[in-house]
């Protein structure tokens, strides 16, 4: 889930602040919390919006524009609000009349999906210019931070890991970048970081699945999460794909020169299987927890739905949302926004009708979560995908050009999807 990723991010930020800090080495917090009985204006959720403020919004634009609707302009300001002077994000900021220093904890993933988001908005915006603006601004950041294999990492400096840089692919392929042009300094592709973490189908665990990061002794596990991110990302795709024709079955094949697009169809390979047994994934308990057994991992769960669908093996995705429709509606009640955007983006994906998922209209119920939302365009809601919603009222390729500028007192990052 959403909420239990942000939460084991804190504590893995945690941990690192007091490391740092009994080495005595400058250490960074996060931006102070707000109270859900002091929540500002336009932002959509109830709940502490510490760990997830920003990639709530995010998510919340990207579903309501799939589905024809505009975000109020109090809802876009506010994400504009969050952005840094140097382009990026924090997980969020609750005194925005702060400027961002060397202790903001900026975001490598909440950066991402602010910017995909916003160009989705972009052209019903009030202030289409500066939303070009922030764009520019934040692709900047994100070159900056480019790790020399051609990859993100939640803090800078730190390793690629899967979820980080398919985050960031999403948001290039939505905005009308190639992926495979954004080189590091050393020439590296994001597809290459991808493909460093790609198991190989001769692996017995995990087979044809991506791993989040290498173990301590350079060992790659699957993971389910990482997987779901990397397929997309590898397809060039991203968390807004729909269904691609025509359908395939799902196999794995080692290539003697891998590609990205191979170990994209392999990860679907993957999460094919992992859904067979039950219909959906799972996620182990939390450390401490008294309940041992593992539980239903619903928000996984639909994005591996989107994943299958965007390979063309959606035939294979149908038991996990019809598993979806029959037992998310709590759990997206209880998480709120981003839950209700990723069910809203699984079936679309699958075009099943969001308004009618279960017994729940998964579009009334993200709407009620923030600012009422502008009179919906049925047209858009029909017509739409990523390559609509790209943000081309700027060059694009502007981008390209950008230096490793920002890199130094950018302070730590917080990750707003780590395990």
């Amino acid at each position: 889930m959403i909420s239990v990723r942000r939460a084991a991010a804190a504590l893995t930020a945690a941990a690192a602040v007091l490391s740092t800090a009994a080495t005595g080495t400058a250490s960074a917090a996060p931006s102070p919390s707000a109270s859900a009985a002091a929540l500002p204006p336009g932002l959509y959720g109830k709940s502490d919006p510490t760990y997830d403020g920003v990639w709530r919004q995010s998510l919340a634009f990207l579903a309501q524009r799939a589905t024809g609707y505009q975000p109020a302009d109090q809802a876009v300001d506010w994400l504009l609000g969050q952005q840094c002077a140097d382009g990026s994000f924090a997980s969020y900021r609750a005194d925005t009349t702060k400027p961002c220093d060397a202790q903001t904890m900026r975001d490598s993933n909440a950066t991402a999906v602010a910017l995909q988001a916003l160009g989705a908005v972009r052209r019903e915006a009030a202030d289409p210019t500066k939303i070009d603006t922030a764009v520019k601004s934040g692709y900047g950041w994100l070159r900056g931070v480019q790790n020399k294999d051609g990859g993100w990492s939640y803090t800078p400096g730190g390793p690629s890991d899967a979820n980080s840089t398919s985050i960031v692919v999403s948001a290039l392929a939505a905005s009308g970048v190639k992926p495979g042009s954004y080189t590091s300094a050393e020439g590296r592709t994001p597809y290459d970081a991808l493909l460093a973490l790609a198991l190989p189908c001769a692996e017995e665990e995990g087979p044809g699945a991506f791993a989040y990061q290498p173990d301590k002794e350079g060992e790659l596990a699957a993971n389910a999460d990482a997987t779901a991110a990397a397929t997309l990302a590898g397809l060039g795709k991203g968390i807004t794909a729909v269904k691609a024709t025509p359908p395939q079955a799902p196999t794995c094949v080692d290539l003697s020169e891998p590609t990205v697009e191979r170990a994209a169809l392999n990860g679907a390979s993957y999460l094919a299987k992992a859904l067979v047994q039950t219909g959906h994934l799972t996620t182990p308990p939390l450390p401490g927890a008294t309940d041992t057994e593992p539980k239903p991992d619903f928000g996984n769960t639909a994005d591996a739905v989107v994943a299958l669908a965007a390979a063309g093996t959606a035939r294979l995705a149908e038991p996990a949302l019809q598993w979806l429709e029959q037992n998310a509606a709590p759990w997206a009640k209880e998480s709120g926004p981003a839950a209700y955007a990723q069910l809203i983006l699984a079936a679309r994906a699958m075009e099943a009708d969001p308004r009618e998922f279960g017994k729940v209209d998964l579009v009334e119920a993200l709407n009620a979560t923030g600012p009422a939302p502008k009179t919906p365009d049925t047209s858009a809601a029909s017509t739409e995908d990523e390559d609509d919603d790209s943000f081309l009222g700027f060059d694009v390729w502007w981008i390209i050009g950008i230096g490793m500028v920002v890199g130094v007192g950018i302070g730590f990052l917080l990750s707003g999807r780590k395990k």
